[in-house]
């Protein structure tokens, strides 16, 4: 029987049969999804049809199965992928590339699924600007290892302000619409420019969740109106006693979501050390607006440390909430609430760019390989497996160092060197059944597609 294929991330089951399967000169993908029946075969380099015979079919089957699974059965003389959804089919073939570099499919069944519905990443566009070049890249590494959301912080500010004058501090807001005129700088993206993003997410199967960050990290909001600012705008911080301040943010908002394509938005809620109590009622305020919005709210755990009573009491039960630092909000807390919870823990899932703390120069992706998991936090708070308050897991490259010098294509390598062991983990854990050098070196046989 044959071996079940090495493919990243690794099939979760496979029953092997005998024979291979090849394509041939008249070979052709059927599929009645023009654009991923048509890019699947110049891909492979054959023809494509919407119906009829053909030895790869690719088929919509609505009824079972998991939304982002699977099933490929391969015979001597055809390939037929079935997925419940457009995605699951999408990475289906995803999977078929990959086994037809080797040269030939072997005859089996997988099924394939993952294990987690959120396989995220974030990249920090607000501290420092990165071309829609860069971001289009990104998108087509995720999809190629099934990676699904990625998450763009689209505004901040260098931490510490230069000489104590935060007039002088570094900071970008990176969506530019005529209803917020100097709100942008020149460095920051169209509408036509986010829907470019949208489109190949969505031909990668990738979902956006942009981020909005405030009442904290708002550098921008109070550069474009300093009376929204603490301490007479001499500050990071929104000033939230002033009523202004969650109506400029709140009108942020109703500007862009309507941008936006997918069902979630972040609204940041980060690090606001000025009052416990109106920090609470901003949390709220937003939260409420993205949903009227219609969008699904997220926002950065900060509970232990940020409310009033040091927990979710009287806050808004139905936000998504990324657990970066254990005590801000961990998954401790996640075992007494409610709450959803991405894992973007900051000790082992955080890079800063030749910073000397958070991984500057990339995460350890042997250590990753070997011991991380999604339900794995640093500090003994792990959760247990398949937890169903954990989503999944959402790494985050930080530019905290907004005046260091490196570039964008830095950051693109920071990211691709643990890229394909995070999605492997991300999807089937442990399944590839390889010592890391191993899987490493099918990383690199993949890597020049």
């Amino acid at each position: 029987m044959n071996e079940r294929p090495e493919v990243v991330p690794a099939l979760q089951e496979w029953t092997g049969g005998t024979g291979e399967f090849r394509l041939g000169p008249e070979s052709r993908v059927v599929c009645a999804d023009e654009r991923l029946g048509s890019r699947l075969a110049g891909e492979l380099g054959i023809g494509h049809a919407t119906e009829g015979p053909g030895d790869v079919v690719l088929e919509i089957v609505p009824s079972g199965g998991r939304a982002e699974g699977y099933r490929i059965e391969a015979a001597p003389g055809r390939v037929t992928i079935t997925a419940p959804t457009a995605r699951g089919l999408f990475y289906g073939t995803r999977t078929l590339v990959q086994i037809l570099r080797t040269g030939a499919v072997p005859c089996g069944v997988a099924h394939d699924w993952p294990d987690y519905p959120v396989r995220g990443y974030m990249l920090d566009v607000g501290r420092r600007y990165v071309t829609p070049e860069l971001i289009h890249r990104l998108v087509r590494l995720m999809g190629r290892y099934k990676l699904n959301e990625l998450q763009l912080h689209l505004n901040d500010n260098e931490i510490k302000a230069p000489d104590g004058d935060w007039g002088k501090a570094l900071h970008g807001f990176r969506l530019r619409s005529p209803a917020f005129p100097g709100l942008a700088p020149e460095e920051s993206y169209s509408r036509d420019d986010w829907d470019g993003f949208e489109e190949l997410a969505a031909a990668h199967a990738i979902t956006l969740v942009p981020e909005i960050d405030a009442p904290a990290h708002s550098r921008a909001f109070i550069s474009f109106d300093p009376s929204v600012g603490h301490d007479g705008g001499d500050s990071d911080h929104l000033d939230l006693a002033n009523p202004a301040a969650t109506e400029l943010v709140k009108a942020v908002f109703t500007e862009f979501v309507p941008w936006f394509r997918g069902p979630a938005v972040h609204f940041g809620a980060d690090e606001y050390y000025q009052s416990k109590a109106l920090w609470k009622q901003f949390f709220n305020n937003m939260a409420a607006h993205v949903r009227s919005l219609g969008k699904q709210p997220r926002a950065w755990g900060g509970f232990t440390r940020l409310s009033p009573t040091g927990d979710t009491a009287g806050f808004d039960p139905d936000v998504v909430i990324n657990s970066w630092n254990n005590g801000f909000y961990g998954p401790e807390g996640a075992r007494e609430d409610s709450y959803a919870l991405i894992n973007s823990n900051d000790d082992l899932l955080y890079i800063v760019p030749e910073a000397d703390y958070y991984h500057g120069a990339g995460l350890d992706a042997e250590w990753l390989y070997d011991h991380w998991e999604p339900h794995v936090f640093a500090d003994g708070q792990s959760l247990d497996p398949g937890d169903p308050r954990l989503l999944g897991a959402m790494p985050a490259l930080w530019n905290d160092l907004v005046r260091a010098d490196y570039t964008e294509e830095r950051m693109y390598e920071l990211i691709e060197h643990s890229l394909g062991v995070l999605a492997q983990k991300m999807w089937s854990g442990a399944k590839a059944g390889l010592p890391y050098r191993d899987f490493v070196r099918l990383l690199q046989r993949l890597d020049s597609w």
